[in-house]
């Protein structure tokens, strides 16, 4: 977590004190069993959602009954908006939701964290944490020069489909879309190099799926960036990955809050994809990221997601509407970076939707024609 500041906002405080509260006055409850954490994870989803619609939130059904230390994990973004008090108000809206959730299941709140760039807390229940919760307030994005396209008048959406590597049927399906969609390849999978130099062959744009370290690390890979690793262990294993995804022209994080938000290992890695002549796409899978401004500064060709991922919620219905915001977000951006994954909803939607992208002022491009 970056570094905390005492001066908070009083709302902030007044919310805290209601989820403080939660769980004190029913006497000394039970632990949970793990059934009853996911419903309780879920009802925090619901209320994020309801408390503030246009936040982005991720859930993590981790607690098992094999790894009784481990939490369920909610990461709620709020988005920046025209005044930056309203992050405030919107922390304020979500923390007094998750009070009453947590006063149903009887749930305590440890001591939070909180800094500029969000909160950080944990609900208990009978000693025993349930629940990591952390909302991220997302900065303001940095300023950036137009694409060509976009300064002659033409919204740019580059789309990026995540985790190939595994199923070649996804793959084929991709491919018989027919549109310029840039294709993230998984290392060390079943077909990573077979699709990776199909993709090629028939002209996508191929990347480099990294996998990174996320925050808790739930699914760790094998084989992934983590914070403390020597500089000559970084170049060696991002060497090693690029072997398993040829043709590759850029590289993305997979998952990757926890390493994503190290400055050091961000450092470490940008010259490695700087002298591979590579670009570098942020996911931003967590608002803390220095990704995107490390490589910027270290002279490699970058850009990051700017609008919601495609399928948090993988439902033909959901990733439809994701769509239609991208597009939305293009048109007022000049250009928008959006990510997914070969979900078969997420196909689904779009081979309903793209053939209505240049209707509606879109021209789909390859993520490299969006880097600066």
């Amino acid at each position: 977590m970056p570094c905390f500041c005492a001066r908070r906002p009083r709302l902030f405080l007044f919310g805290l004190a209601l989820v403080v509260a939660a769980g004190g006055c029913h006497g000394s409850p039970e632990r949970l069993g793990t059934a009853e954490i996911h419903d309780a994870t879920r009802e925090f989803t619901s209320a994020a959602s309801s408390a503030a619609p246009s936040a982005e939130v991720r859930s993590e059904l981790s607690a098992s009954d094999r790894d009784p230390d481990r939490p369920d994990r909610l990461d709620i973004t709020l988005h920046p908006s025209a005044q930056e008090t309203n992050h405030g108000a919107a922390a304020a809206r979500l923390l007094q939701a998750f009070g009453r959730v947590a006063t149903r299941h009887r749930l305590t709140q440890d001591s939070s964290s909180e800094s500029r760039e969000g909160i950080l807390f944990t609900y208990r229940r009978a000693g025993f944490a349930t629940h990591t919760i952390h909302i991220h307030f997302k900065p303001v994005a940095p300023p950036r020069e137009p694409a060509p396209g976009a300064k002659a008048g033409h919204a740019l959406l580059a789309i990026i489909l995540d985790d190939l590597g595994n199923d070649r049927a996804a793959a084929e399906a991709i491919f018989a879309l027919q549109y310029p969609l840039t294709i993230s390849v998984l290392p060390d999978r079943p077909h990573s190099v077979d699709i990776a130099e199909d993709a090629h062959r028939r002209g996508y744009q191929v990347m480099l799926h990294l996998p990174m370290e996320s925050v808790g690390n739930a699914r760790p890979e094998s084989r992934e960036l983590r914070p403390g690793m020597p500089a000559r262990d970084v170049a060696a294993l991002v060497n090693q990955f690029l072997h398993a995804v040829p043709d590759a022209s850029g590289v993305n994080n997979h998952q990757g809050s926890q390493s994503t938000a190290d400055a050091t290992l961000m450092d470490e890695l940008m010259p490695v994809l700087r002298d591979h002549k590579l670009f570098y796409i942020d996911s931003r899978t967590t608002a803390a990221t220095v990704a995107y401004d490390a490589a910027h500064r270290l002279g490699v060709p970058s850009a990051y997601r700017n609008v919601p991922f495609l399928d948090d919620v993988a439902e033909v219905p959901a990733v439809r509407k994701q769509l239609q915001l991208a597009w939305r977000e293009a048109r007022e951006k000049g250009e928008a970076v959006a990510i997914g994954h070969p979900h078969p909803a997420t196909l689904k939607a779009l081979s309903e939707v793209l053939p209505q992208a240049k209707a509606q002022g879109i021209r789909l491009v390859f993520a490299s024609e969006l880097v600066h």
